[in-house]
């Protein structure tokens, strides 16, 4: 057994499994989950087990670069909804966070390696950790592995107890947000009109200018016994019956435009059908509606587009995107050449093309290369793992460039992002594993208080902000305060306290943010005290 685990290999695999049932242990509802891995490899390191440097960096890198696709949207569209609010709370965290393990380092005597490992672990922050290893060595992945059992415990008691502590009701919080996420995300249904307002007798669509007046869809008419879909030319007559698709709001203006709202639904009639369609085809990414013009071109109508699991309403300038489900409503001679142009692919939805993957790596290797000179001497650079997780941001927004789709699947993203997470915890932690013992001997004890208080002071600084500087939902907060954090295991605490999805909304749209402020920290502190 001792010969076989002197392949890096099959100890690779035998830490992963170990980890992977440590992890699955719950005490209280607690449980490390796959950040159980290094646990097991500190222990393997110790005993001289140790995994080669080459092999951890290959999961450092493929684990930072799905990080960055997958937070890539929600890091841009947080500036659009909630984005000042969530800077700010980021750059709170992140740096009372900094600024306290910088006190603990002079209070305690701390060099830049076991200032950096100790931010990092008490932020759960693996991304962070392959930061601070990569400009200080593996004497931070010690100072993590001191620093987070408390910063994923921590945090949850922390998420578990605040509303008790500020003596606010989950329920009403969760009412409080009903309506502002109705307004967010409007939710896309339909209504049948008849037509009686003799403004619009005898008028074109085209003419009328339904869709930009009021944004809702005319996807079929009525007409005696005849059932059609509309064209631009197609004229309102008095007593036809409309089918439209849009918003509550959309709808409504369109009662006024018409005349009177029916009840019931309207059948398709002869010829028509309704499908969905995948957006496959990279030619068409990134190309607005009007630009494809789909319904002069394949006399079909989309009635909504389904993105990230939330429906959108069709506009004209609205840019689709790789993956996007669209409702159509044609005949099924049209629909099937739409469908062709579309891509309509499941098969290429999921497979992943791994030039993309690569080049983007490799961009994000040579732009972590440039440096930055403030003078005196200092020079900044965003290193290996900020340049490759800023440009994967930024290739995961854009979506496509030329010829190449940056999209990766969520399946592929997930796949690849535990790969390159467990391959790279397990390099660090039994590369750790060999000095862990001397280290914690030495100021072990010291270190595990420094890292409780860069867990605990973060989140009072948090609390104090949104509560009474931005007066911020406590679901939003705790969503907030977890992805400020970068805790996993403290979002998972705050999910079982509500039904709400608001925590997980707040949580996607902080995280990235708190992740590059947080890699900026541990280089800016490795930068300047660095011997």
């Amino acid at each position: 057994m001792m010969n076989l685990l002197q392949s890096p290999y099959f100890a690779l695999f035998v830490m992963v499994a170990l980890g992977f049932m440590l992890g699955r242990i719950q005490i209280k509802g607690i449980s490390l989950d796959v950040s159980a891995v290094i646990f097991v490899a500190l222990l393997f390191g110790h005993y001289g087990i140790v995994i080669p440097g080459s092999l951890s960096d290959f999961g450092m890198v493929l684990f930072i670069y799905t990080i960055g696709m997958q937070a890539g949207p929600g890091f841009f569209d947080s500036f659009r909804s909630q984005g000042k609010e969530m800077l700010a709370l980021a750059a709170v965290i992140i740096g009372t966070a900094a600024l306290t393990a910088v006190a603990v380092k002079y209070l305690f005597g701390l060099d830049a390696a076991q200032t950096t490992g100790l931010l990092t672990g008490a932020l759960t922050s693996t991304p962070g950790l392959a930061s601070a290893r990569e400009l200080t060595g593996d004497a931070s992945a010690v100072a993590y592995g001191i620093a987070y059992p408390f910063g994923v415990i921590g945090v949850i008691l922390f998420v578990k107890l605040l509303p008790r502590v500020l003596h606010i009701d989950i329920r009403q919080s969760e009412k409080a947000l009903a309506g502002r996420k109705t307004d967010q995300y409007p939710e896309i249904s339909h209504r049948i009109y008849r037509v009686t307002n003799p403004s619009v007798f005898n008028r074109s669509l085209a003419d009328l200018k339904i869709r930009s007046v009021t944004g809702a869809v005319v996807s079929r008419v009525k007409r005696g016994n005849d059932y059609f879909m509309p064209k631009a030319d197609t004229v309102l007559r008095e007593g036809d019956e409309i089918k439209a698709v849009g918003t509550v709001a959309a709808l409504d203006e369109l009662t006024l435009f018409l005349g009177e709202a029916l009840e019931g639904d309207m059948p398709l009639g002869d010829g028509l059908d309704l499908q969905t369609g995948l957006v496959t085809n990279k030619h068409i990414v990134n190309k607005s509606l009007a630009a494809l013009n789909i319904h002069e071109n394949f006399n079909c109508t989309i009635t909504r587009i389904r993105r990230s699991g939330i429906d959108i309403a069709p506009t004209p300038g609205l840019p689709l995107k790789f993956g996007d489900k669209l409702t159509i409503v044609g005949s099924k001679t049209d629909l099937l050449e739409l469908q062709k142009m579309l891509g309509n692919d499941t098969k290429r939805l999921s497979d992943t093309d791994f030039l993309p993957v690569a080049l983007g790596i490799v961009v994000g290797a040579l732009f972590g290369k440039i440096e930055i000179s403030f003078g005196d001497g200092f020079t900044f650079s965003f290193g290996l793992t900020g340049g490759i997780l800023l440009v994967s941001l930024v290739l995961s927004s854009i979506g496509k460039t030329g010829p190449l789709v940056w999209h990766i699947s969520s399946s592929a993203n997930q796949l690849l992002r535990q790969l390159g997470l467990l391959v790279f915890l397990a390099g660090v932690g039994s590369s750790a594993g060999s000095t862990m013992a001397e280290t914690f001997a030495e100021n072990g004890w010291e270190l595990f208080i420094a890292g409780g208080l860069i867990t605990l002071l973060p989140m009072i600084a948090a609390v104090v902000t949104a509560r009474w500087g931005f007066r911020m939902n406590l679901l939003d907060l705790l969503g907030a305060l977890t992805g400020g954090m970068t805790s996993t295991p403290g979002l998972a605490a705050a999910d079982s306290m509500t039904d709400s999805t608001a925590p997980s909304v707040a949580y996607a749209t902080i995280y990235p943010v708190a992740m590059v402020f947080l890699i900026l920290a541990v280089q800016l502190i490795a930068g300047l005290f660095a011997v």
